[in-house]
């Protein structure tokens, strides 16, 4: 039964909730990558070996990504602006506490606190953002959300760099304190609350699902420090992927499960969480490696280095709202696909550039290519998703696709740091340059197939025909790649299920 509720929001509540969403998104997906460059600085300060200093880093990822199908449920069940208020105040406790660490434990505990609050409230800000904006405008207030969120992920180790190296280490967690405080109070006051199912929580499906998923990633986020054939690491590997195949089976059986599997029946729920994961895999090796490439090989300070990759990392903030737009009046379909073509595209150049002595005028080509790429991405990603299933489900559809973006970022550094290291290495400019072109290679190849995979989600002149395959109403089907209500039928009815399915 469904407990979707639409009270009157306040005037203005579309451009609150879009600006709260953004930052709240904004502070999660910054925090995946920003400790990356100030590793150096804490060692300094607070001691621990080179695993330690890798914990500082997956013990936010595992976390984050393990709990966040359990966060949009929770979400669902008891209220999804209550819920993202407490998963907000979390995260910003926890971010003081990593500030004020005296030690390296108390830091990665702090961290792993953070990863907790982010997962209750990364995927509630999509929801609530759905909730507050008309159908017609989500293409453009999408466009924004992902831009932001786009900039958060590209530009983390920019800001970590110039933070750590300008003021201290301890500013990249203090930055997070003023966002959340300021958006607590207007997240109560100018969010409307709304609630998914009223069906009781499923303990079997997140106990299954958050165990996968912890073997999954921690696992892949341990592969390259300690061997893939190292038997923890096979063993979180093994048991992991037995994890999320009981999770699948008993997902099809029972009444109400946590993620219906009959959503992947749906080809447009399949195709852009498929396509998502695949970016995400290619996007995150590749800035993970190209940002070590500026600074270890070019020679750049950490400032110098995020300032030369403003036309990738800031491209999404001009481009991503006009793709917004564009998948409103098009679809998502076809603006997605060249987006992640584009991706590809400028990855392939920049593997074929990539020197020990490379000019940036060389380089520039391939950033803009690569930005354009990922703004064109972000924002109809978000509008497909949220409008391929019913709006009871919006909040673990988002769970489940941030799950795999997560995912796919670990998958993505593990995958592209073993060629790496396969092929070349950190002796010397030139070895460092033998193993980034083979890994930008495979980041190419990876984002291609995302592409492929976003083209298998049904146009708009077929969604119809395809309604009856993929178990939807008509006016379901069609607003999975048609999120503008353009076809409003006479019956209120009809018109009320079209708007509600592009959400």
């Amino acid at each position: 039964m469904s407990q979707q509720t639409a009270p009157s929001a306040p005037r203005g509540s579309a451009a609150w909730a879009l600006v709260i969403t953004s930052v709240a998104g904004f502070m999660a997906a910054l925090d995946n990558l920003v400790v990356t460059t100030a590793l150096p600085s804490i060692r300094k300060d607070l001691g621990g070996a080179l695993d330690d200093l890798e914990w500082t880093v997956s013990a936010y990822t595992l976390t984050f990504a393990v709990l966040l199908m359990f966060g949009a449920a929770l979400g669902d069940r008891f209220g999804r602006r209550r819920l993202f208020i407490a998963g907000l105040t979390m995260f910003t406790g926890a971010s003081a506490a990593a500030a004020m660490a005296p030690g390296i434990g108390s830091l990665i505990a702090a961290r792993a606190v953070q990863g907790v609050g982010a997962a209750v409230m990364m995927p509630l800000t999509l929801t609530l953002l759905t909730a507050a904006v008309p159908a017609a405008k989500r293409g453009m207030m999408y466009g924004i959300w992902g831009a932001v969120n786009g900039l958060a992920v590209a530009s983390g180790p920019l800001i970590g760099g110039s933070l750590t190296e300008h003021v201290s280490w301890h500013w990249i967690f203090w930055l997070n304190v003023p966002l959340g405080l300021v958006t607590l109070p207007l997240a109560r006051l100018r969010l409307a609350e709304s609630h998914g199912t009223a069906a009781r929580l499923d303990v079997p499906g997140t106990l299954l699902a958050s165990g996968g998923l912890f073997g999954i990633v921690y696992g892949l986020v341990r592969g390259p420090a300690d061997g893939w054939t190292d038997t923890v690491v096979l063993t979180a590997l093994f048991a992991g992927g037995a994890l999320l195949t009981g999770f699948v089976l008993y997902s099809s059986r029972v009444a109400n499960p946590m993620l219906p599997m009959r959503l992947f029946r749906s080809r447009a729920f399949s195709g852009i969480n498929a396509a998502s994961l695949l970016m995400f895999v290619g996007m995150f090796g590749s800035i993970f490696l190209l940002s070590q490439y500026m600074q270890g090989v070019l020679g750049y300070s950490p400032t110098e280095a995020g300032l030369r990759m403003l036309p990738w990392t800031g491209m999404p903030m001009l481009v991503a709202p006009i793709a917004g737009i564009l998948s409103d009046r098009i679809g998502g379909r076809p603006v997605v696909a060249a987006g992640l073509f584009l991706q590809a595209a400028g990855l392939g150049y920049m593997a074929a550039v990539a020197t020990a002595d490379a000019s940036y005028a060389v380089q520039l080509p391939a950033l803009v290519i690569s930005g354009v790429g990922m703004a064109l991405y972000f924002a109809p990603a978000a509008n497909l998703v949220m409008s391929s299933v019913r709006p009871q489900e919006q909040g673990i559809a988002s769970g489940a696709n941030n799950a795999l973006r997560e995912v796919g970022g670990a998958l993505g550094i593990a995958v592209m740091s073993s060629i790496f290291s396969a092929q070349g290495g950190y002796e010397s400019a030139q070895s460092f340059v033998d193993g980034l072109r083979p890994a930008l290679v495979t980041g190419s190849a990876v984002v291609a197939l995302a592409a492929v995979a976003a083209l298998a989600i049904p146009a708009r002149r077929s969604a119809a025909r395809l309604a009856a395959v993929d178990g939807q109403t008509p006016a379901t089907a069609s607003a999975a790649d048609a999120p503008t209500a353009t076809a409003v039928q006479s019956s209120a009815a009809n018109a009320s299920a079209l708007e509600s399915a592009a959400g």
